[in-house]
């Protein structure tokens, strides 16, 4: 069997339960930058964000029920520093969980946007 051709990660898709309000908590609240907001039909866009420089991007899907918010996203965010990132995150109104320490792994801390999806920031290893 051939090895597979896949390369990368490029995108990762959570659902929200309004693109605008999504898109203004992750650009203006958090500093994401908005990489793509396109029509895909009448009624449906297509929408990323990303970190800047980062080279994988967040989908901000449009859900199709209230209900089908407020996921555990699994997804990890790096930072240089897990402290000075959580206090800048809490100054700013972002819902933060606590710093978690653990010997040989480094800081890390939780957040939810406002759908309730849940994210993890984990200071660089060194």
């Amino acid at each position: 069997m051939p090895p597979t051709t896949i390369a990368d990660v490029r995108t990762i898709g959570i659902n929200v339960a309004d693109q605008d309000d999504a898109i203004a908590f992750y650009v203006t609240t958090i500093g994401f930058e908005k990489r793509l907001d396109a029509p895909i039909s009448p009624t449906t866009r297509w929408v990323e964000v990303a970190p800047p420089g980062a080279a994988t991007s967040i989908a901000l899907n449009a859900a199709e029920a209230s209900n089908d918010v407020g996921a555990d996203t699994g997804i990890r965010f790096t930072v240089p520093d897990a402290e000075t990132e959580h206090a800048a995150m809490r100054d700013r109104g972002v819902n933060v969980g606590e710093m978690l320490r653990w010997d040989e792994l480094p800081p890390m801390y939780s957040f939810d946007d406002p759908d309730g999806n849940r994210f993890y920031v984990v200071e660089e290893m060194t």
